[in-house]
């Protein structure tokens, strides 16, 4: 993410509803053999986003938005199989009305606390068993403002609404399992008025009228994504399409008020791709593109998973590059925890630093010095984000930007390169913690890099020479 200026204001409304169906008890049987799936994941800075005793391989979301209203009507089709016997299990949702819930064809019970929605299925899940549970809901889609004062979750715009989810927006929108650590495929058909589109993640598999003209479309994600970097963008919108690296389809879609000036920029993505290409090995999903919105719809950047958002002042090549190489730092390869952003922020930093080595005569190494004189970016250790709202610091961009240009430095340029393209390519579709990447670095290495470590990934202070 670059998060330039998050401007909107929002709160989070906690809805309370139990609605009742099926048998509340623990199996047919009669005997317990299933216990309930953990409400919350434990995440360092977001304990209670994600929940226990399930992975989810696949969303298929059907939705239906009206922007005079602001209603969303929704149906999540949830498939996922346990880690554990089941007796109930936990989906995050912020705000909306649950109509009513399935497991397996069969009505289960549902139980409502603030943002945690609670399904007891007729019958326990055995351990290893794979289950399809379906929720029913709507309301109006609430904005969802952060412990630093950004704003994410369902934004509506002038002429219809954003879906953004960094680091939990997503559960207004969706329920699901809102952590990175469980990441899944994703259908998405929605449903608009007449005359706005709908754009999403992956591939635009099919698109229709309906017979009272509305139109209908259905987005395809078939890679595994992290809830926060699903997207929706409603409204008026032009679009352009293109082909990037032979193969991969180019779907970008941009308000028109802002369609002009940002023209040029979006004719080079195929261009920018190719460079990211070269520095970070092959692109790692089926399609690619961008949405781009007014400023006063959306104030920032977002790496959301094959198609990023940007705001029309934030969308700048900088800004791009920066974005697209996190479809491989963050989107792809996926932090394990909350804590471990920097590995997402630094490569996206990084590749902002290369780019400008590349075609803007200024080496990394001036970045780096830049970064180095700047005090905000000694406030914390990379990968120790003291608390939530820390999360976007420029610690854990700048500073982590420094940890990669200090490896540079110590192994040389061959290893380095092989480390940007390696590391993405290790954990390809999956996530990683800071351990996994410091193992990886010194594998490459053939040594140990504790001193490197120590001061300027952990390191409380600034060392008085950028070499040490």
């Amino acid at each position: 993410m670059n998060r330039r200026s998050r401007v909107r204001a929002g709160a989070v409304a906690l809805t309370v509803a139990l609605l009742a169906a099926g048998c509340t008890g623990s199996g047919a049987g009669g005997g317990v053999r299933g216990t309930p799936g953990a409400a919350g994941v434990r995440d360092p800075l977001y304990p209670r986003l994600g929940n226990g005793g399930y992975d989810v391989s696949r969303y298929a979301l059907t939705l239906s938005y009206d922007p005079a209203t602001g209603r969303l009507d929704g149906r999540a089709e949830i498939t996922a199989k346990a880690t554990q016997d089941l007796s109930a299990f936990n989906l995050d949702l912020t705000g909306l009305t649950v109509r009513g819930a399935t497991v397996d064809g069969a009505p289960a019970a549902v139980n409502r606390a603030g943002n945690e929605l609670t399904l007891r299925p007729r019958e326990d899940i055995d351990d290893g068993a794979e289950f399809r549970a379906t929720v029913t809901y709507d309301g109006v889609p609430e904005t969802v403002t952060d412990s630093d004062g950004s704003e994410e979750g369902w934004l509506r715009t002038a002429d219809g609404a954003l879906a953004v989810g960094q680091p939990a927006g997503s559960a207004a929108w969706f329920p699901g399992n809102h952590h990175p650590s469980d990441k899944a495929a994703y259908d998405i058909t929605v449903t608009v008025p007449a005359g706005l589109k709908a754009v999403s993640n992956g591939v635009l598999t099919s698109e229709r009228k309906t017979a009272d003209g509305r139109t209908t479309s259905v987005w395809h994600a078939a890679e595994p994504m992290a809830s926060y970097l699903a997207t929706l963008a409603i409204g008026r919108f032009d679009t352009t399409t293109a082909t990037a690296l032979g193969t991969v389809p180019v779907l970008t879609a941009v308000d028109p008020v802002v369609a002009a000036e940002t023209a040029a920029l979006r004719a080079r993505l195929p261009e920018i791709l190719e460079w990211a290409t070269e520095n970070f090995g092959p692109y790692p999903f089926a399609a690619t593109g961008a949405i781009v919105e007014r400023d006063d719809d959306l104030g920032y950047a977002l790496e959301t998973q094959t198609r990023p958002v940007f705001s029309a002042s934030s969308f700048d090549t900088s800004t791009l590059v920066h974005e697209l190489a996190h479809q491989w730092y963050g989107d792809s390869v996926s932090p394990a925890t909350w804590k471990d952003i920097w590995l997402n922020e630094s490569f996206a930093t990084y590749a902002e630093w290369l780019y400008a080595e590349d075609f803007e005569d200024t080496p990394a190494q001036k970045n780096f010095e830049r970064a180095f004189a700047n005090e905000a970016a000694w406030a914390f250790p990379p990968a120790e984000p003291p608390r939530a709202e820390d999360l976007f610091a420029t610690p854990v961009y700048r500073r982590g930007a420094m940890v990669l240009h200090r490896i540079r430095q110590e192994l040389g340029d061959d290893a380095f390169f092989e480390i940007l393209a390696g590391w993405p390519a290790e954990h390809r579709h999956g996530t990683a913690s800071t351990e996994d990447f410091t193992r990886y670095v010194e594998s490459v290495a053939g040594r140990d890099l504790g001193k490197l470590w120590d001061v300027w990934l952990y390191g409380d202070e600034k060392p008085e020479n950028p070499t040490d």
